[in-house]
């Protein structure tokens, strides 16, 4: 197992120095400068050049890189040129924030998905399954923002329970920040719920199948204890490995839904990075980004043994 995990961390530090070129080859490539960024484009043009040679944009791009890798690495990832602030006390805070929004919609989801999956396979064939069948087809096929506008005008218009934008520090003020998330939680969990559905479906009529379970309905256990204490348990498995692996996606997907409800967390910040051409931001956001999806499924594949004590890390 140490020899595993060994291997996955250093994929893992191979993975990232590749985003990390990436991610740098492709701001140096946007048109834009900078200097002119941080200066406005009515600057003089000695204060300009003067700004870019302190800057090193007049150097060779191997230098460059080198140059930036090593800050980045070192965590030296200076101050953001739209918000004037050090961008590593501003990534953290608005992490903080994202994962407040992603973990409820990964909590919706699974506490969601796996009732409904379960009921769709004891149930195949029939209306149940039908329903729950149609309702998670739904689910997949509509994007996050239609069921960000929906919840908006229900919810938050018509209902009036629930605010519409913004977010708060959880720091601050817990309640009020899981109000403020809500919506878009449910907004960005509906997709995930809808295909975790369909693969609890698919693993529980599998499973149930299976030679164990037929024995324990001849030995005249419950139905119930059939389906809930030994098919169960042995199908959650690849769904939650799945659940495990979008937590990384959610991170990367949120820049839509916090965009529309005005959520300022990772994603919007990384959105406002785009718009602004934020350079040094938009590359230390796409870094943690990269590195939660990464770190997010090493944890999965982990925690996949302690499910199935079968798996054997190669």
């Amino acid at each position: 197992m140490l020899s595993y995990i060994l291997k996955r961390l250093l994929l893992l530090v191979l993975t990232l120095w590749i985003v990390l070129t990436v991610t740098f080859l492709l701001t140096n490539v946007v048109p834009g400068n900078v200097a002119v960024m941080i200066l406005g484009t009515r600057s003089n043009p000695e204060t300009l050049a003067a700004l870019e040679q302190r800057l090193g944009l007049n150097d060779p791009l191997p230098v460059q890189y080198v140059r930036w890798l090593g800050k980045t690495v070192s965590g030296r990832w200076g101050d953001s040129l739209r918000f004037d602030q050090p961008i590593g006390a501003l990534v953290r805070q608005k992490l903080v924030t994202s994962s407040v929004l992603v973990v409820m919609a990964l909590i919706i989801a699974v506490v969601a998905s796996i009732p409904l999956g379960v009921i769709a396979a004891r149930r195949q064939n029939r209306w149940q399954d039908t329903a729950t069948s149609g309702v998670a087809l739904v689910g997949i096929s509509l994007p996050d923002f239609f069921w960000g506008i929906l919840f908006i005008l229900v919810f938050s218009r018509w209902l009036r329970w629930l605010p519409s934008s913004g977010s708060v520090d959880p720091g601050q003020d817990l309640v009020q920040s899981l109000r403020h998330a809500l919506l878009p939680a449910l907004a960005l969990g509906v997709g995930l719920m809808a295909h975790l559905t369909r693969m609890t479906r698919s693993a529980m009529l599998e499973t149930l199948s299976k030679d164990y379970v037929r024995v324990s309905r001849a030995k005249g256990l419950a139905e119930r204890k059939v389906t809930y204490k030994h098919a169960l348990r042995n199908a959650v498995g690849p769904v939650l490995t799945v659940a495990g692996l979008q937590l990384g996606y959610l991170f990367g997907g949120v820049i839509v839904v916090e965009s529309l409800f005005n959520y300022t967390g990772l994603g919007w910040l990384t959105y406002q990075a785009l718009l602004n051409r934020d350079v040094p931001l938009i590359q230390a956001s796409v870094l943690v980004i990269a590195a939660i999806f990464m770190l997010s499924n090493l944890i999965v594949d982990l925690l996949y043994r302690a499910l199935d004590p079968r798996i054997e890390y190669g």
